[in-house]
This record gives structure tokens, sequence and C-alpha cells, in this order.
């Protein structure tokens, strides 16, 4: 569990420093990569952020930590980093938006909630693009998802 922890602290050290050099020493010819990597990272975090969480509940609340889930926890916050840059990708082609109406004055800021959002729910946040997928291209949803929601193979 220690090892665990710790590789969870470093990853969440090593997004916030790379928050920190994209928003302020990123040369102007990176500019228009600021908003997506920022997502990515944003989503990393909140991957982590749930992994803590996980490791918590399951070792000091519900006291049944199992290393079996070991990989679950190294992955996650590299999964919750992609589903972040997926989301800035879906929500710049606008193919996911936040709310029905447009805003003069909007922000970067709901490219971030929603890769906060994404990160911290893998599972439903790929279910939603697939979803987005199918009615769009009419893209049928991978075997994987199927399997997740039913349990079994078809």
């Amino acid at each position: 569990m220690g090892k665990i922890i710790a590789y969870l602290l470093a990853v969440s050290a090593a997004y916030l420093v790379a928050l920190g050099y994209i928003n302020t020493g990123l040369s102007v010819q990176f500019e228009p990569f600021r908003i997506g990597a920022n997502c990515a990272l944003t989503g990393g975090l909140a991957g982590c952020l749930y992994c803590l969480r996980a490791v918590y509940l399951n070792a000091c609340v519900r006291k049944n930590w199992d290393l079996t889930w070991g990989v679950w926890y190294f992955l996650r916050p590299i999964t919750s980093a992609g589903s972040g840059a997926i989301s800035f990708v879906f929500m710049k082609a606008g193919l996911l938006v936040l709310e029905a109406g447009t805003k003069t004055d909007a922000t970067e800021f709901g490219f971030y909630a929603l890769a906060l959002i994404a990160g911290l729910n893998v599972d439903n946040f790929i279910r939603k693009i697939e979803e987005v997928a199918e009615s769009v291209w009419g893209v049928k949803k991978s075997r994987a998802s199927e399997l997740c929601e039913t349990g079994k193979e078809k």
C-alpha cells in the first residue's frame, strides 16, 4: 500500500509541476496546446485524487485492502489524464457541450471542469463518448463496454 500511495503522490506532484510549467514557462509556439495539456493534467490530477480516496476508503474505512487492485491504482491516473485530453478534443469539436446557450464571456474553466469530471469518472465518461459516437457517426459501443455493462461477453 505504501508504494501505491508514494506513486500516487509522486504522479500528483509531477502533474502539478507540469501545470505550473505549462502556465508560466511555455514558449509561445506551444500556446495552442496549452488548454488541451491543462485538460489532460487536470484529468490526471482528478484520477490521482480518486485513487487516494480509494486507498483511504478501502484501507481505513472498509478494512478490505486488496493488492490485486494494484494495477488499477497505477494505471488510473494515466487513463484519467487520457480522459481529460479526450474531453478537450470533444468539447473543442463541439460534440460535448456544458450548457445549451453560448456565452460570449466564457473562459477555459468549462474545459477544466469537464476534464476533472472525466478524470474522476473514467468509466462513465467513456460510456458517454461512446453514446456520442453512436448518435453522431453510428459507431456501436465497444465489446469492452458491453462486457462492463452485462458482465459477460457476447
